[in-house]
């Protein structure tokens, strides 16, 4: 499933924010995705974010009003990147990519955070 796509993107995404380089297209502890449209999905989403990460760094730090990039709580940027990527350079209308953003978030972060998520990437797409 799609779904599956986008939360392998999100692990890799989260993955990549402790280390200072590309996210490797590693399989290990990701689900299996079965469909090859699902595949593809999984690697545009992958690429795109490694070829635009600095880009949506910039973006992300832009936006922020009294806070430091740095102390973000790495889950909910990784939960950002994923849906900034899927937006700007997937085609991923907004909505959707929004929705399972927070329905993400709700699985893996805190209860406040689907509220942050959700005003930081509604700030920067307006």
């Amino acid at each position: 499933m799609r779904n599956d796509a986008r939360e392998n993107a999100f692990k890799l995404i989260f993955e990549g924010l402790f280390h200072d380089c590309d996210v490797e297209l590693s399989k290990d502890s990701l689900t299996e995705l079965k469909k090859e449209d699902d595949e593809k999905f999984f690697q545009q989403i992958m690429q795109e974010f490694n070829n635009h990460q600095e880009e949506i760094k910039e973006k992300v730090e832009s936006h922020l009003k009294n806070f430091d990039y740095s102390r973000l709580f790495k889950i909910d940027l990784a939960l950002v990147n994923l849906c900034l990527t899927e937006v700007l350079y997937c085609g991923t209308p907004k909505a959707v990519a929004m929705n399972e953003t927070i329905e993400l978030s709700k699985k893996y972060s805190t209860e406040k955070s689907s509220k942050f998520i959700n005003g930081l990437i509604s700030a920067i797409l307006n």
